[in-house]
């Protein structure tokens, strides 16, 4: 083997490693392979953290997984603001790997020099600076599991994340897919702060600590009319080339309206998911936890091969 070739391959290997050691995550424990419990709940990503801090949601961060024929692209999860890579995927990881699905998450945007349980909130620094992070993430995805591209399954600002991603930092070769639960693609007239303060009492950050701690950046970017709206929609939302779902709920209480959800392109796909279910009430944390949803996000992953999507009583926050 060339020197070069040796290099390179070094740096690859040694790139894993790291992310490996700062980030918790699993070196060759093949948890594709296994059959996972899959939770009812979004809120299911809590009891994980705490035991686990700062760990992985099972089923992801399987660094010796390689994609199969039926589904050739890994498939990246995306969080939400306040959430993390455990605490918003207790759902989506196992589902997607007892599915075939090589599964990655990180947590990005999280306020640095603090201690857990602090550092496991995430999506609270600008939202180029969260960006920045996801690309390098989505690199070493693709050198460890030797695909071209990658599907993205977003929530929230997770979704403004990955088209970030896709737009303006290079990444619309690299990405197949982008399924997005609960976007804002006109932005919110509420505020995603709402979503930090909730995730950091799960945790057992009281509001007096939470006083004390930098306000969130990405929030005021993802409001109505702020300049990184203006600039994700001035030529349009969607790149070329890629397929969008859009999944949403009219019980949306931080992205309001939730219509700001629905955008129409030639390569978009959008879902509410009450149409057809009443017994629905998913609200924006339930809607990343509900066999409903998932079901739709099972089908936009793998169109050729559609599954009946369940219709069943969802509650709001917990599902």
């Amino acid at each position: 083997m060339r020197r070069g070739a040796v290099v390179q391959r070094w740096r690859v290997v040694s790139g894993i490693l790291f992310l490996a050691l700062t980030m918790g995550v699993g070196v060759g424990t093949a948890s594709a392979q296994s059959i996972l419990a899959v939770p009812d709940s979004f809120l299911a990503g809590v009891p994980l953290e705490l035991g686990n801090p700062g760990g992985s949601a099972p089923g992801s961060n399987d660094w010796s997984c390689r994609p199969s024929d039926a589904h050739p692209e890994p498939v990246v999860l995306l969080h939400g603001t306040g959430g993390g890579r455990q605490t918003n995927w207790a759902v989506y990881a196992p589902l997607l790997a007892n599915e075939g699905y090589c599964v990655y998450s990180l947590t990005y945007g999280n306020l640095q020099g603090l201690t857990w349980p602090l550092n496991a909130i995430g999506g609270m620094t600008p939202i180029d600076v969260g960006t920045a992070q996801i690309s390098t993430f989505v690199d070493l995805v693709l050198a460890s599991t030797g695909a071209s591209k990658v599907d993205i399954v977003g929530h929230s600002q997770g979704t403004m994340q990955a088209n970030n991603y896709v737009k303006f930092f290079g990444g619309a070769d690299r990405v197949a897919k982008i399924v997005s639960l609960a976007p804002l693609w006109h932005g919110a007239y509420g505020t995603e702060q709402v979503s930090v303060g909730r995730s950091m009492r799960s945790l057992g950050i009281d509001d007096e600590v939470q006083a004390g701690i930098p306000a969130c950046k990405a929030c005021v970017e993802m409001i109505h009319g702020s300049a990184f709206i203006d600039h994700m929609r001035a030529d349009g939302v969607y790149v070329p080339g890629i397929d969008y779902t859009n999944i949403t709920t009219r019980y949306d209480e931080i992205v309001v309206p939730y219509t700001s959800g629905i955008e129409p392109g030639p390569n978009a796909t959008s879902i509410v998911v009450q149409d057809g279910c009443e017994r629905d009430y998913s609200d924006h944390l339930a809607l990343a936890g509900s066999a409903r949803g998932a079901g739709f996000v099972l089908n936009a992953l793998d169109p050729d091969h559609p599954r009946e999507v369940p219709c069943r009583f969802v509650a709001p926050i917990a599902g």
